[in-house]
């Protein structure tokens, strides 16, 4: 009888081993000529949810959050970068860790802080916590708790989009991004999503947040293929692309033309981009599968880091009292989201018998009455 090999097959040891070269130098293409003000509200929001998270991890520190928590330190340009690729009326989904994607969209930061704290002005009422982060207004469908469930929803958001435009003719053209970490590549939904989406030629762009290493096994050691995962895609149709997620101008000038076919041809796209976090998979996470000296290495690819230099230095766009003032005004508005969630009310006992079903029915439960709760403060 034979034994397996521990050895997992096409496994690359160096794949998250050998950073690249420091970024934020010229030359750029699409984002290079982009107006500088552009560039700047790209640091401003990437210093939000820098921040934003470090006052995130201060607070479930002192237990002020509770539930699991996961941080997006080191994934800033994943969220930027797209976002300014695409419309505001683009639907969007992703997983649980989606605090960036939030912040990034448009939620103030007041209701995602909120939605943190289980308050009652959070973006879900404070009934969804860290992993469901809603925000219809600004077309964010989530903040899903179940590995790789999103992907499914991704899909049929895109079908509904391009079912208005093709069937009804009540909408533009649009494209849908569905966000996702490496190690949902592994479970059943993603690849019948996949299937969906190659079959029907759904607009919808599944992108793999690919920090290398699920929730805490190296991807090599767990995926296969993980040295190219386009193929996976390639397998139902799906052209994809590999992109730098660490430099958001760099992201943004690959992903832009890209998303427009996806748009202008109503077709599924599938992008492998390479990041890295910071921070353990959670707050829990001891982080015993890597070292500190890794995770240094790629700090030197900050993307905080890369743009800043790059107005500063490159396009001599932005001082260091213009970056001084930045960093200072972010830090008020992530302080003051704290105290806002802090003095905001705790939901009603009721709220737990409310929006459970979207057209609740007289006798529903025989102990219970199934309502509508209070409005959304987000709607």
């Amino acid at each position: 009888m034979t034994t397996m090999s521990s050895k997992p097959a096409a496994a690359n040891s160096n794949l998250y081993r050998s950073p690249t070269p420091v970024g934020g130098k010229a030359p750029y293409t699409l984002s290079a000529k982009l107006p500088v003000e552009t560039l700047k509200s790209w640091l401003h929001d990437l210093m939000l949810i820098r921040e934003f998270e470090l006052k995130t991890m201060a607070a479930y520190q002192q237990a002020k959050i509770g539930g699991f928590c996961h941080i997006y330190i080191g994934q800033e340009a994943c969220v930027v970068g797209p976002f300014a690729a695409i419309e505001k009326t683009d639907p969007v989904v992703t997983a649980y860790r989606d605090h960036g994607h939030a912040l990034a969209r448009g939620m103030s930061p007041e209701a995602c802080m909120a939605e943190m704290f289980g308050k009652a002005t959070g973006c879900a009422k404070g009934k969804g916590g860290s992993m469901h982060m809603f925000d219809k207004p600004n077309w964010l469908f989530g903040g899903h708790g179940i590995v790789g469930a999103q992907t499914a929803l991704g899909a049929g958001l895109a079908f509904a989009a391009k079912y208005e435009w093709e069937v009804l003719k009540t909408g533009p053209k649009k494209v849908c991004l569905a966000y996702l970490g490496d190690g949902a590549l592994n479970q059943g939904c993603f690849h019948e999503a996949l299937n969906l989406a190659g079959l029907y030629s759904l607009p919808v762009i599944f992108i793999v947040e690919n920090n290398g290493y699920s929730m805490g096994t190296a991807i090599e050691r767990g995926t296969t293929m993980a040295h190219n995962l386009c193929l996976k895609a390639a397998g139902y149709g799906i052209d994809g692309i590999q992109i730098e997620g660490m430099d958001v101008m760099s992201l943004y000038d690959q992903f832009k033309p890209y998303a427009d076919e996806c748009r202008e041809k109503q077709k599924p796209g599938f992008v492998d981009l390479k990041t890295y976090r910071y921070q353990g998979h959670s707050m829990s996470d001891p982080q015993k599968y890597r070292t500190k000296e890794e995770v240094a290495a790629y700090q030197e690819r900050d993307p905080v880091m890369l743009l800043s230099n790059y107005l500063l230095n490159e396009r001599k766009a932005l001082t260091e009292a213009d970056y001084q003032a930045m960093q200072t005004k972010v830090r008020d508005a992530v302080r003051a989201s704290v105290d806002f969630a802090e003095a905001s009310p705790v939901p009603e006992l009721s709220e737990l018998y409310t929006d459970v079903y979207a057209e609740p029915m007289p006798n529903l439960s025989p102990t219970r009455e199934y309502t509508h709760g209070a409005k959304n403060p987000l709607l």
